[in-house]
């Protein structure tokens, strides 16, 4: 394994951006958050975290999102009020996650459904998988369908969570059960159209980082244009698979459009926190971080295949998985990589310039 810093500038390429503006992301150029609430809070994107007690929704969110060890998360005090926590500071993940606590009740006057899912683009619902989930599934359908009637824009999605402890048959009967019943009961009400989108969650593996990622996913307007250019950056360097990671969380917000293997995915994650902790120890410390605008890494395992991480921005970065073969040319390899972190830069500066503009939709690139 080999780990490099200070990778010379190419000549003709553009002036490295330490960072995207504030505003380049989901929509937010709020300057901060105060937990009792704020002008600028309420108006940022959001993801609401929702479940019975006991359903992991605290612990999710501390292993996805602050680096909390699973085992840790034992000692977790149940969560007896809306916790906000805002990720705009720290990462590319541009929105609040609000933590709900599982005994809410939706008929308590105090309850404002209005200003809790107006700007929400994401509902999660957690599910304890290894518990009697009836309970679990009359209060998803009870949630579900209020936040639709007050935005039908939010995405759902229901995270089987803590399936680490069953059998494969018994993750898929599980999902299947979900599944039958919480689409029968909006069936029965008239909400066939609203979509759940469900996944088999631990925080025991990369499940639950997968699962985010494809929430976060949905709520990236520029997603269909950051696959189309990782496409073209792996076609034309002879590259297998590309993933763009937030490194802070793990959640790749775009990949190409080839299959996810989950392996492939796992050594990506592993790589980040090798990359993290070894920057940690022996990184510049005059400089205020272990990830900068030089951080570069090279692992060749000992299948041929080849792990290779650049930055692309402070918060994002390339992890590329390519044959031993491949990386021979490594000089067009890191070429097209500039086009593409160039061209990165350019598809979130037009979003920007479209949301200070009032513009409606995504921008489109050729």
């Amino acid at each position: 394994m080999s780990i490099q810093y200070g990778e010379p500038d190419m000549a003709g390429s553009y002036g490295v951006v330490d960072s995207f503006p504030k505003d380049f992301g989901y929509g937010g150029d709020e300057a901060g958050i105060d937990d009792d609430s704020s002008a600028s809070a309420d108006t940022q994107p959001r993801i609401l975290l929702m479940g019975l007690r006991r359903s992991g929704k605290s612990s999710i969110q501390k292993v996805v999102f602050h680096k909390m060890s699973p085992n840790e998360t034992l000692f977790l005090e149940s969560t007896n009020k809306i916790h906000k926590d805002d990720l705009s500071g720290s990462s590319f993940v541009n929105f609040q996650i609000w933590d709900f606590p599982g005994q809410v009740d939706f008929f308590d006057p105090t309850f404002d459904d209005e200003m809790i899912f107006t700007g929400t683009g994401a509902l999660i619902f957690v599910i304890d998988a290894q518990d009697d989930y009836v309970e679990a599934l009359g209060r998803l359908h009870g949630t579900v369908s209020r936040a639709y009637r007050v935005n039908p824009h939010i995405n759902f999605e229901v995270f089987i969570h803590k399936v680490d402890g069953l059998s494969d048959d018994h993750k898929i009967e599980t999902q299947r059960d979900v599944y039958q019943r919480a689409n029968d009961d909006l069936a029965d009400v008239g909400l066939e159209k609203l979509h759940l989108s469900f996944y088999l969650t631990s925080i025991y593996d990369h499940s639950i980082f997968e699962a985010f990622s494809k929430v976060v996913q949905k709520l990236l307007p520029q997603l269909p244009t950051l696959e189309n250019l990782l496409n073209i950056f792996i076609s034309h360097s002879g590259i297998e698979k590309a993933f763009l990671f937030d490194m802070v969380s793990k959640i790749y917000i775009a990949t190409d459009s080839s299959a996810v293997d989950m392996q492939s995915y796992e050594l990506c994650c592993d790589m980040i926190d090798v990359v993290i902790d070894i920057s940690c120890i022996y990184g510049p410390i005059e400089d205020g971080g272990a990830y900068d605008k030089e951080s570069l890494a090279i692992i060749k395992l000992n299948n041929t295949t080849v792990l290779y991480l650049k930055e692309v921005t402070r918060f994002l970065a390339v992890v590329c998985v390519l044959r031993e073969e491949s990386f021979e040319r490594k000089g067009l390899i890191d070429y097209n990589f500039h086009c593409f972190r160039k061209a990165v830069h350019e598809v979130f500066e037009v979003g920007c310039r479209t949301q200070r503009n009032g513009d409606v939709g995504s921008p489109s690139f050729s």
